[in-house]
């Protein structure tokens, strides 16, 4: 099942020592990668902004896993840099709640190029999308605590994903969460560079991001981790923006307004004259959450940090006594089992009240 591969097209490179051309001899066109030809395709689970996504079977080992053909139709110049940036990353990368690249194995074109990827059953996504239950506080806080995992692993590496939310979160069948599609990740040094603000798809993108930092720093993740708790337990996206506008109207009715004294540096960001922003002086997390316990409240509002310096890191997420309170995790052993979707898709009253003034202080979640 699948596209078909063509027949082997002749390689010839340009000689460096002399003039002309040679051609590379059958035997030594794919390196030391193993051809397409080798996997059994299954069906097609999906397509994403870079590549279609197969369910394969490799016919040496028998596992089944996930070939992510790379997107090539637009380049004239070799591989896309997010291709490029996906590969180097997570052939560097190991971790039970990272998705695996197990190997890189092409076809018989230049431009035929797949990831063997580690299969998971599920995507969150769909899940959501499917389930005629939603899923317990119990499970929310496992899946949550997989991401934390393996976010702090990554952050631990100097790599920011820059792409966190619901449908790049995959599930096995035996409840374990991995993050996947590092298309935007990119790793980062001391100091930070200036690199684009257009990443992070608009519902799960930091307040920084959307009003133009030229900086970035893993806070830009923990701020979508926080979207994606709160979407988890109100089984609905929390800030669903139609618009760069809309979305920082959203958060502003949900945190409050920035300012100076809360986040330091607010009123220099290249973007912040262009907005006007309404006036409002509550935080607004508990009227959205009135059932979740203080400590959920804590870890939300640390996680929804105006000032990214402020913002949880992964490390303190993962000691907040929110995971340690009833109903605790369940174990991913013990997730329920759904059926597969994937293929079908292409505090107190004190703290209620903090407002965004309460943001200046940065407390244990």
């Amino acid at each position: 099942m699948g596209d078909p591969e063509p027949e082997s097209e002749q390689i010839r490179l340009k000689c460096i020592r002399q003039d002309g051309f040679f051609t590379v001899p059958p035997e030594d066109r794919l390196g030391q990668c193993r051809s397409v030809k080798e996997f059994e395709k299954l069906n097609r689970i999906g397509e994403g902004t870079y590549g279609i996504v197969y369910r394969a079977r490799d016919t040496q080992t028998d596992e089944i896993v996930a070939l992510k053909k790379v997107r090539m139709d637009k380049e004239k110049d070799g591989i896309p840099i997010s291709s490029l940036r996906e590969i180097t990353l997570l052939l560097r990368l190991r971790h039970p709640n990272i998705v695996e690249l197990k190997e890189v194995v092409v076809g018989n074109h230049l431009e035929s190029i797949f990831l063997v990827m580690g299969y998971c059953e599920q995507d969150l996504a769909s899940l959501l999308e499917n389930m005629q239950t939603p899923f317990s506080e119990a499970q929310v806080k496992c899946i949550i605590l997989q991401v934390l995992k393996g976010l702090q692993y990554l952050h631990k590496n100097f790599i920011i994903h820059r792409d966190l939310k619901v449908s790049n979160l995959l599930m096995t069948d035996k409840g374990c969460v991995k993050t996947a599609d590092f298309g935007l990740a990119r790793a980062y040094g001391v100091p930070v560079k200036p690199v684009t603000p257009k990443v992070v798809t608009l519902w799960y993108r930091a307040p920084e991001l959307l009003l133009g930092t030229a900086t970035q720093t893993t806070s830009i993740d923990m701020w979508a981790v926080g979207c994606i708790l709160a979407e988890l337990l109100a089984h609905k996206p929390l800030l669903p923006g139609s618009s760069e506008i809309h979305q920082i109207d959203l958060i502003v009715q949900l945190l409050g307004t920035p300012n100076e004294n809360i986040w330091p540096g607010f009123s220099k960001l290249p973007l912040v004259s262009q907005y006007s922003l309404r006036k409002q002086p509550y935080n607004n997390l508990k009227h959205k959450f009135p059932w979740l316990s203080e400590a959920g409240l804590r870890l939300l509002n640390f996680l929804f940090m105006y000032d990214p310096k402020k913002r949880a890191t992964a490390g303190d997420c993962l000691e907040s006594s929110y995971f340690k309170e009833k109903p605790l995790p369940c174990e991913p052993e013990l997730m329920p089992t759904f059926p597969h979707h994937r293929n079908k898709r292409a505090a107190t009253s004190t703290t209620a009240n903090m407002g965004a003034e309460s943001q200046g202080k940065r407390s244990k979640p």
